[in-house]
């Protein structure tokens, strides 16, 4: 196996990494080790320290010019103090439809095609229709009856 070949797979293996790593800078590296390893390959260079010089550069360059512009790409949405409030609270009063029977005064809704968990003190069976009157966290509170 050559040189070239090893860059190359090492530049892959890095690419391949950031899937679990989602810090966006293992890509970088991946991408200058391919970018070494084809120089190698075309024979444009053969000396150990230009790899290696050429790897540090191409890695730093590509960190600092790019990262920027592709991590929100890859950012989603994440609330906190400084950001924009809940919009759960948007959704008091919509219409919902039971998903599965309440048990204990637990059961599932959808909400806007999206199913959520719930809690209500009346009896509702699947296909009836609730209203959102609260959210605990993630869990709507429903009722049968419009709050409005």
């Amino acid at each position: 196996m050559s040189i070239a070949t090893i860059w190359i797979i090492v530049g892959i293996v890095l690419i391949l990494s950031e899937l679990m790593a989602t810090s966006i800078v293992a890509v970088f590296f991946g991408i200058a080790a391919i970018i070494v390893g084809l120089l190698l390959n075309f024979g444009l260079i053969e000396s150990y320290s230009v790899q290696y010089l050429l790897f540090g550069v191409l890695s730093l360059v590509l960190l600092f010019t790019a990262r920027g512009r592709c991590k929100r790409w890859f950012v989603g949405y994440t609330a906190d103090s400084t950001e924009q409030p809940s919009r759960l609270a948007d959704d008091i009063g919509r219409r919902v439809t039971v998903h599965s029977d309440f048990q204990q005064g637990a059961g599932r809704v959808v909400l806007n095609g999206v199913q959520w968990d719930a809690e209500s003190a009346d009896a509702l069976k699947a296909g009836d229709v609730a209203f959102v009157v609260a959210n605990h966290g993630i869990k709507l509170v429903v009722s049968a009856t419009n709050p409005t």
